[in-house]
């Protein structure tokens, strides 16, 4: 008789042990929902769901781990918010971690997150070497806000929430929504200049 394939574990499962005797089972489960129900709102990437919603609330998990000052955080945390988390947000976020390399950490995220990347800002940074394969829109949490000691807004407006104690900048940068690829290209480089001066700023010794 062929042996039994063993089952995967459930993210509920998985993450309840990664974040063991910071979180409850409870708290996780609840996480793993909320954040598979939010994904499916907003995303058109139903097929690969599952691992997206894990991955999502693994990262909301670490982020509030942090705000509560259960894990460390070795580096800085950048937030960069847009309304739609399908554009400006993603250039920045993938173009900081490019030059970071690890000495930034950073999250982005949307005030009404959209279903999928815009095609000219993947296409122009495909150009430049980075894949944006992996990214996907997120919908704002409260939880990615608190452990953010640096939040950048890019035309989020009233949306984006403003909490005491944070270091917030507000980059003014056209919507590349819609735009022609060699518009989309200058502001691909203008948000690359801001954020090499930021990544300067927040690891002057580093």
């Amino acid at each position: 008789m062929a042996a039994r394939r063993r089952r995967r574990p459930g993210p509920a499962t998985t993450l309840a042990d990664k974040f063991r005797g910071i979180f409850n089972p409870e708290t996780v489960s609840r996480y793993v929902h909320e954040s598979y129900v939010a994904l499916y709102r907003t995303t058109r990437i139903h097929q690969h769901l599952p691992a997206l919603a894990e991955h999502f609330a693994n990262d909301r998990l670490t982020a509030l781990a942090q705000a509560k000052g259960a894990i460390g955080k070795p580096v800085p945390e950048v937030l960069f918010l847009c309304v739609h988390n399908a554009g400006r947000s993603q250039l920045a976020a993938a173009l900081l971690v490019h030059h970071a390399a690890g000495r930034v950490h950073v999250r982005s995220a949307g005030s009404h997150a959209a279903g999928d990347l815009e095609e000219p800002v993947v296409a122009v940074m495909r150009e430049i070497g980075l894949d944006l394969a992996d990214a996907y829109p997120k919908p704002l949490t409260d939880d990615v806000i608190r452990a953010a000691d640096v939040i950048v807004t890019m035309g989020c407006g009233d949306a984006c929430p403003v909490l005491p104690g944070k270091r917030y900048l507000d980059w003014q940068i056209p919507d590349p929504d819609g735009q022609p690829l060699d518009v989309v290209r200058t502001i691909r480089d203008d948000i690359d200049t801001r954020v090499r001066a930021l990544l300067a700023d927040l690891t002057p010794d580093r």
